[in-house]
Protein backbone atom coordinates (compact mmCIF):
# COMPACT_ATOMS: atom_id res chain seq x y z
CA UNK A 1 0.00 0.00 0.00
CA UNK A 2 2.66 2.17 0.46
CA UNK A 3 5.97 1.24 -1.39
CA UNK A 4 4.48 0.08 -4.37
CA UNK A 5 3.03 3.47 -5.15
CA UNK A 6 5.77 5.50 -4.44
CA UNK A 7 8.21 3.37 -6.40
CA UNK A 8 6.15 3.06 -9.62
CA UNK A 9 5.71 7.24 -9.03
CA UNK A 10 10.06 7.50 -8.56
CA UNK A 11 10.64 4.78 -11.67
CA UNK A 12 8.83 3.61 -15.10
CA UNK A 13 7.84 0.50 -14.51
CA UNK A 14 7.34 -2.73 -16.93
CA UNK A 15 6.34 -6.25 -15.61
CA UNK A 16 6.81 -9.33 -18.17
CA UNK A 17 6.08 -12.50 -17.63
CA UNK A 18 3.76 -12.19 -15.13
CA UNK A 19 1.27 -15.46 -16.82
CA UNK A 20 4.11 -17.57 -16.15
CA UNK A 21 3.44 -17.30 -12.46
CA UNK A 22 -0.50 -19.07 -13.10
CA UNK A 23 -0.73 -21.54 -10.86
CA UNK A 24 1.77 -21.21 -8.32
CA UNK A 25 0.53 -21.39 -4.80
CA UNK A 26 2.45 -22.11 -1.41
CA UNK A 27 5.68 -22.39 -0.67
CA UNK A 28 8.05 -20.89 -3.40
CA UNK A 29 11.74 -19.10 -3.20
CA UNK A 30 12.10 -16.35 -5.73
CA UNK A 31 15.37 -15.89 -7.14
CA UNK A 32 16.57 -12.88 -8.57
CA UNK A 33 20.15 -10.62 -9.49
CA UNK A 34 20.60 -7.50 -7.00
CA UNK A 35 22.21 -4.28 -7.70
CA UNK A 36 19.76 -1.90 -5.86
CA UNK A 37 17.35 -0.78 -2.80
CA UNK A 38 14.78 -0.88 -5.48
CA UNK A 39 15.07 -4.53 -6.04
CA UNK A 40 12.79 -6.03 -3.20
CA UNK A 41 10.30 -3.23 -3.82
CA UNK A 42 9.87 -4.17 -7.31
CA UNK A 43 9.43 -7.65 -6.84
CA UNK A 44 7.06 -7.53 -4.66
CA UNK A 45 5.02 -4.75 -5.86
CA UNK A 46 5.36 -6.79 -9.28
CA UNK A 47 4.43 -10.13 -8.03
CA UNK A 48 0.43 -10.73 -8.02
CA UNK A 49 -0.83 -9.48 -4.99
CA UNK A 50 -2.22 -13.13 -4.11
CA UNK A 51 1.82 -14.71 -4.40
CA UNK A 52 3.32 -11.35 -2.57
CA UNK A 53 0.53 -11.08 0.45
CA UNK A 54 3.06 -13.17 2.76
CA UNK A 55 6.09 -12.92 0.51
CA UNK A 56 9.29 -13.20 3.08
CA UNK A 57 12.59 -11.29 2.21
CA UNK A 58 15.75 -12.85 3.27
CA UNK A 59 17.75 -9.95 4.98
CA UNK A 60 21.78 -9.80 5.73
CA UNK A 61 21.61 -10.24 9.77
CA UNK A 62 24.85 -7.86 9.57
CA UNK A 63 23.21 -5.10 8.02
CA UNK A 64 19.46 -4.62 8.10
CA UNK A 65 18.83 -6.14 11.82
CA UNK A 66 21.90 -4.90 13.91
CA UNK A 67 19.87 -1.52 14.93
CA UNK A 68 16.51 -1.72 16.64
CA UNK A 69 14.94 1.24 14.15
CA UNK A 70 16.48 -0.67 10.44
CA UNK A 71 15.83 -4.09 12.08
CA UNK A 72 11.96 -2.65 12.67
CA UNK A 73 11.60 -0.44 9.13
CA UNK A 74 12.67 -3.54 7.42
CA UNK A 75 10.67 -6.30 9.23
CA UNK A 76 7.46 -3.82 8.67
CA UNK A 77 7.77 -3.45 4.84
CA UNK A 78 9.70 -6.37 3.75
CA UNK A 79 8.00 -8.92 6.41
CA UNK A 80 11.88 -9.81 6.30
CA UNK A 81 13.86 -12.26 8.13
CA UNK A 82 17.41 -12.67 9.66
CA UNK A 83 20.06 -14.48 6.69
CA UNK A 84 23.44 -14.95 8.30
CA UNK A 85 26.11 -14.32 5.99
CA UNK A 86 29.08 -15.15 8.12
CA UNK A 87 28.68 -18.72 6.66
CA UNK A 88 28.46 -19.31 10.55
CA UNK A 89 24.54 -20.57 10.18
CA UNK A 90 23.68 -19.21 13.10
CA UNK A 91 20.44 -18.26 11.57
CA UNK A 92 20.08 -21.97 9.75
CA UNK A 93 16.92 -23.38 9.86
CA UNK A 94 14.39 -20.52 9.80
CA UNK A 95 14.08 -20.24 5.88
CA UNK A 96 12.70 -24.57 5.77
CA UNK A 97 10.63 -23.73 8.27
CA UNK A 98 9.11 -20.87 6.42
CA UNK A 99 8.66 -22.85 3.64
CA UNK A 100 7.33 -25.81 5.05
CA UNK A 101 4.44 -23.79 6.67
CA UNK A 102 3.75 -22.47 3.14
CA UNK A 103 5.38 -18.78 3.67
CA UNK A 104 7.18 -18.01 0.35
CA UNK A 105 10.62 -16.34 0.41
CA UNK A 106 12.59 -13.87 -1.66
CA UNK A 107 16.36 -14.53 -2.13
CA UNK A 108 19.02 -12.90 -3.64
CA UNK A 109 21.34 -15.97 -4.06
CA UNK A 110 24.51 -13.48 -5.18
CA UNK A 111 25.03 -12.49 -1.35
CA UNK A 112 24.47 -9.08 -2.00
CA UNK A 113 24.08 -5.96 -4.24
CA UNK A 114 26.55 -5.60 -7.33
CA UNK A 115 28.31 -2.48 -8.01
CA UNK A 116 27.02 -3.42 -11.78
CA UNK A 117 23.97 -4.57 -13.59
CA UNK A 118 26.33 -7.77 -14.55
CA UNK A 119 24.68 -10.74 -12.90
CA UNK A 120 27.85 -12.87 -10.97
CA UNK A 121 27.25 -16.68 -10.45
CA UNK A 122 24.43 -17.34 -7.53
CA UNK A 123 25.32 -19.10 -4.18
CA UNK A 124 23.52 -22.46 -3.95
CA UNK A 125 21.71 -21.84 -0.99
CA UNK A 126 18.46 -21.38 -2.58
CA UNK A 127 18.59 -24.32 -4.91
CA UNK A 128 19.66 -26.29 -1.92
CA UNK A 129 16.57 -24.94 0.26
CA UNK A 130 14.46 -25.66 -3.14
CA UNK A 131 15.76 -29.48 -3.48
CA UNK A 132 15.27 -29.98 0.52
CA UNK A 133 11.87 -28.73 0.87
CA UNK A 134 10.71 -29.70 -2.61
CA UNK A 135 9.31 -26.30 -3.55
CA UNK A 136 10.51 -24.74 -7.18
CA UNK A 137 12.10 -21.61 -7.99
CA UNK A 138 11.15 -18.30 -9.64
CA UNK A 139 13.68 -16.36 -11.41
CA UNK A 140 13.39 -13.02 -11.83
CA UNK A 141 15.20 -10.78 -14.00
CA UNK A 142 15.33 -6.87 -12.86
CA UNK A 143 16.48 -4.55 -15.34
CA UNK A 144 17.54 -1.07 -14.78
CA UNK A 145 17.13 -1.08 -11.20
CA UNK A 146 20.76 -0.38 -10.64
CA UNK A 147 20.83 2.63 -13.05
CA UNK A 148 17.65 4.29 -11.22
CA UNK A 149 18.95 3.78 -8.13
CA UNK A 150 22.71 3.09 -7.93
CA UNK A 151 24.50 1.84 -4.92
CA UNK A 152 26.03 4.56 -2.96
CA UNK A 153 22.58 7.01 -3.24
CA UNK A 154 19.63 7.00 -0.36
CA UNK A 155 16.67 7.99 -2.93
CA UNK A 156 16.05 6.80 -6.75
CA UNK A 157 17.32 9.22 -9.13
CA UNK A 158 15.33 11.96 -10.43
CA UNK A 159 13.67 11.63 -14.17
CA UNK A 160 11.52 8.17 -13.46
CA UNK A 161 14.43 5.92 -14.69
CA UNK A 162 13.25 2.48 -17.04
CA UNK A 163 13.30 -0.67 -14.83
CA UNK A 164 11.53 -4.30 -15.55
CA UNK A 165 10.63 -7.23 -13.80
CA UNK A 166 10.98 -10.01 -15.70
CA UNK A 167 9.10 -13.24 -14.42
CA UNK A 168 10.23 -16.42 -15.60
CA UNK A 169 8.68 -19.72 -15.18
CA UNK A 170 9.00 -21.97 -11.54
CA UNK A 171 11.58 -24.05 -12.05
CA UNK A 172 12.60 -27.29 -9.77
CA UNK A 173 15.87 -29.29 -10.15
CA UNK A 174 15.88 -31.78 -12.56
CA UNK A 175 15.97 -35.70 -11.64
CA UNK A 176 20.24 -36.19 -10.52
CA UNK A 177 21.25 -32.64 -10.56
CA UNK A 178 23.27 -30.98 -7.61
CA UNK A 179 22.19 -27.72 -5.43
CA UNK A 180 25.42 -26.44 -7.52
CA UNK A 181 24.35 -27.22 -10.93
CA UNK A 182 20.54 -26.45 -10.04
CA UNK A 183 21.45 -22.42 -8.96
CA UNK A 184 23.67 -22.72 -12.41
CA UNK A 185 21.01 -23.71 -14.30
CA UNK A 186 18.92 -20.56 -12.27
CA UNK A 187 21.64 -17.84 -12.28
CA UNK A 188 21.79 -18.73 -16.38
CA UNK A 189 17.88 -18.21 -16.40
CA UNK A 190 17.98 -15.18 -15.10
CA UNK A 191 20.66 -13.75 -17.05
CA UNK A 192 19.62 -14.49 -20.25
CA UNK A 193 16.06 -13.02 -19.06
CA UNK A 194 18.28 -9.91 -18.48
CA UNK A 195 20.12 -9.95 -21.66
CA UNK A 196 16.61 -10.35 -23.69
CA UNK A 197 14.99 -7.23 -22.51
CA UNK A 198 17.96 -5.15 -21.12
CA UNK A 199 18.69 -2.74 -24.55
CA UNK A 200 15.02 -1.77 -24.84
CA UNK A 201 15.22 -0.97 -21.21
CA UNK A 202 18.25 1.02 -20.98
CA UNK A 203 16.99 3.00 -24.52
CA UNK A 204 14.17 3.95 -22.77
CA UNK A 205 11.57 2.44 -24.34
CA UNK A 206 7.99 2.55 -23.58
CA UNK A 207 7.15 -1.33 -23.15
CA UNK A 208 10.31 -3.65 -22.61
CA UNK A 209 10.69 -5.61 -26.01
CA UNK A 210 13.18 -8.84 -26.16
CA UNK A 211 15.86 -8.61 -28.18
CA UNK A 212 18.97 -9.20 -28.78
CA UNK A 213 20.60 -8.51 -25.68
CA UNK A 214 24.65 -7.09 -24.33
Amino acid sequence: MILKPLVWSLTRVTVVGKERLEGLDGGFIVVANHSSHLDAPLITGGLPRPLARYLAAGAAADYFFDVWWRKGLTALFFNAFPVDRSGKGAKAGLSKQLLERGVPLLVFPQGGRAKTEIIQGFKPGAASLSISVGVPCVPIALVGAGRAMPRGVNWPLRGRRPVAIVFGSPLRAEAGETASQFSERLAATVSAMYNEYSDSIATGSREAQPGKGR
